[in-house]
C-alpha cells in the first residue's frame, strides 16, 4: 500500500520531552490534549517525544465549519508528529481517541509501531449512541449545566462519586460544565458515527487494550470487543470509571508505560 500523503498541519498540538521514542495522543470527545493526559505529561516525556493535537473545538484550535471525519482527525495526528521530526511513534488513545489511533495505524502503517487503546470504543453501542445523541444536543442548546449533571455520574466511576460529599459533587458538575470545550457538541456527533471494526483486523502491530472496567459512559463489552478483534491483542483493566487520569492516572501510566517498554515499542 502505497504511503498517504499527509496534510498541513493545522491543530494546535502539545509537544513534550527533547528525546526518545515517539509517542503520539489521542484525546477523547469533550477532551483535550491536557484535560486527558495532563497527570502523564511529564512523566511520559522523560522517556518519549510526546506529541498530541486538540482537536477542533478544544485547546487552541478553532472549531471546524463541517462535521468532523475521523479521517482528518488521524492524518493531523501523524502530520503533527512528522512536523516535530519523528517518523515513527507508537499511538496512546483514550476513548473516541482510541478509533482516532486505530485509523491512524491502518492508514499510516510505515509509521505507527504500537497502539495502547484505553477505553476503546470501534462502534458506539445503542446506549453510547444515545448518550452522545443527547450530549450534542444538550451541548449545541447551551445547556451545559444540565449536560455537566448528565456527564458526571456516567463518567465518574461509582466508587469515586460515592466517595465525593453532595458540595464536592456540585463542585465537580459546575467545574464540569465550565470548561466544556466549544466543539464538545462537534465531538459527540462523531461518536455518534465512528465505525472503525473493519479497521481493527489490520492492525499489525503490538496493542494493549486497557478497560476501564467502572465505566458507565464506554461500557467494558465495548473494551472487550475492540481487544478481540485485534490480533494478538493484549487486554487489562483498569479499575476506574471512564476518568482514569482523574481516578487512578499512576497505576493508567504504569500500564502503559509497562507495555511500551517491554514490547520494545520504539520510534
Amino acid at each position: 500500500m502505497p504511503e498517504l500523503a499527509l496534510p498541513a498541519p493545522a491543530f494546535a498540538r502539545t509537544v513534550r520531552g527533547r528525546t526518545g521514542p515517539g509517542l503520539l495522543l489521542a484525546h477523547g470527545a469533550g477532551g483535550g490534549v491536557e484535560a486527558n493526559y495532563g497527570p502523564l505529561l511529564d512523566r511520559l516525556a522523560a522517556e518519549h517525544r510526546v506529541v498530541g493535537v486538540d482537536y477542533p473545538g478544544t485547546g487552541d484550535t478553532p472549531r471546524s465549519t463541517r462535521p468532523l471525519l475521523l479521517d482528518d482527525l488521524a492524518d493531523q495526528l501523524v502530520s503533527a508528529a512528522t512536523a516535530e521530526g519523528l517518523d515513527t511513534f507508537a499511538v496512546l488513545g483514550y476513548s473516541l481517541g482510541t478509533a482516532v489511533a486505530v485509523r491512524a495505524a491502518v492508514r499510516h502503517p510505515e509509521r505507527v509501531t504500537a497502539l495502547v487503546l484505553t477505553a476503546p470504543v470501534a462502534r458506539p453501542s445503542a446506549r453510547l449512541r444515545l448518550h452522545a445523541e443527547l450530549w450534542r444536543d444538550l451541548h449545541a442548546s447551551g445547556a451545559h449545566v444540565e449536560l455537566a449533571r448528565f456527564l458526571v455520574p456516567l463518567a465518574l466511576g461509582a466508587s469515586a462519586l460515592e466517595a465525593l460529599s453532595e458540595d464536592e459533587i456540585d463542585a465537580v458538575v459546575r467545574e464540569t460544565a465550565r470548561t466544556l470545550p466549544p466543539g464538545s457538541a462537534d465531538h459527540a456527533d462523531l461518536v455518534t458515527r465512528i465505525d472503525v471494526r473493519e479497521d481493527l483486523a489490520r492492525v499489525s502491530v503490538p496493542t494493549l487494550v486497557l478497560s476501564t472496567t467502572e465505566d458507565l459512559l464506554v461500557s467494558p463489552d465495548l473494551h472487550r470487543a475492540t481487544a478481540a478483534a485485534i490480533p494478538a491483542a493484549e487486554f487489562a483493566e483498569l479499575p476506574t470509571g471512564h476518568l482514569p487520569f482523574a481516578e487512578n492516572p499512576d497505576v493508567w501510566l504504569d500500564r502503559i508505560t509497562e507495555f511500551l517498554n517491554r514490547r520494545g515499542a520504539t520510534g
